[in-house]
């Protein structure tokens, strides 16, 4: 049994809570930290958790702890990581990695010093088992070489507004968003080198998102070492729902993952058209995926498989949406470095 703390209760965080205290093999959920006393109560009155923190130090120090669950703002990623990794902590930490390539690579320095530790990032949707079926496609050779990643990740728009009020702290739409997009092209692609990358973004609904430099859709085009190329859109305007999806074309064919954003198959029809249920957000959608996710990482830090990937992956990653992002300001095609 793993014991496993988490720190972070906000949305992401109370679900990756609930994941490890109901829904993990092998894990058990011994200990929670957050700055928000609602938060920890929340831990304490719905999954039992009885050793509370609003200290991540504290947390580190308690000696029941093999792993960390780090579902924090992004900008603390990288430093509560190295400090988890330092304490002699397993880690899993929520995507991306940090907003700085630099910061990353301070990361994979300090995970080099201990082999003997699992760091894994939250790169959800290399565990749907659609998208593993894909790739396991892919490699079979049936599209081909392939040659073009096009995939989106789209959000219901939130009237609210939400994301503008996150936007401070997430890195913009493409650091936030398209990284699981960049993330998958590598993967299909057999983790080609990014070249150049070009950016174009507009605000549709949320003005308030220009004080950050952000925009709630935009567009870029990544130019991969060997000519294959990547494609993606995000947005946070979606009117029907979350709509995510992935195509990859080669040589020989295609394949696609979640076209349509159906919740289902079910299909009806009257006189104002034809109909079918769409998904409401990504726990709707990557459920079953988030489950599969952390179940690895709890496996991989008992020794029972090997990390199914590696923090390169997530500093690749955050290397191109920084340089995506670097276009967007820009408007000219950047390299990247």
């Amino acid at each position: 049994m793993l014991n496993v703390g988490i720190v972070g209760l906000g949305r992401m965080g109370q679900r990756h809570a609930e994941q490890l205290a109901l829904r993990t093999r092998g894990a058990r959920l011994a200990a929670a930290c957050s700055p928000v006393e609602s938060e920890r109560a929340w831990a304490q009155r719905e999954l039992g958790v009885s050793a509370l923190y609003d200290d991540f130090a504290a947390l580190l120090r308690d000696p029941q702890l093999q792993a960390v669950a780090i579902v924090t703002p992004t900008t603390l990623h990288a430093e509560q990581t190295i400090a988890a990794l330092e304490a002699g902590k397993h880690v899993f930490c929520e995507k991306p990695l940090a907003l700085e390539v630099a910061a990353c690579e301070r990361v994979e320095a300090v995970a080099r010093r201990h082999p003997e530790l699992v760091a894994m990032v939250g790169f959800v949707r290399r565990f749907d088992r659609h998208y593993q079926e894909a790739k396991a496609q892919i490699d079979a050779g049936r599209v081909g070489r392939p040659f073009l990643v096009r995939s989106q990740s789209c959000d219901m728009n939130d009237p609210d507004g939400f994301f503008v009020r996150f936007a401070p702290t997430s890195g913009g739409i493409f650091l936030d968003c398209s990284v699981h997009d960049i993330d998958v092209a590598r993967w299909m692609l057999g983790k080609p080198k990014a070249l150049r990358v070009f950016a174009s973004g507009t605000i549709a609904l949320h003005p308030g998102l220009a004080a950050c430099g952000d925009v709630d859709n935009g567009l870029a085009i990544v130019e991969f070492e060997g000519g294959a190329r990547g494609q993606f859109y995000a947005s946070r305007t979606m009117a029907h729902g979350f709509d995510t999806n992935t195509e990859v074309i080669g040589t020989a064919g295609s394949v696609s993952v979640g076209v349509g954003g159906q919740r289902d198959r079910v299909q009806s029809r009257d006189a104002a058209g034809v109909h079918h249920r769409v998904l409401v957000d990504f726990v709707e959608r990557f459920s079953e995926a988030f489950q599969r996710e952390m179940t690895a990482f709890v496996a991989a830090c008992t020794g029972q498989a090997a990390a199914p990937l590696a923090l390169s992956d997530a500093t690749e990653a955050t290397r191109i949406a920084v340089a995506i992002t670097r276009s967007l300001n820009s408007g000219q095609v950047e390299a990247v470095v």
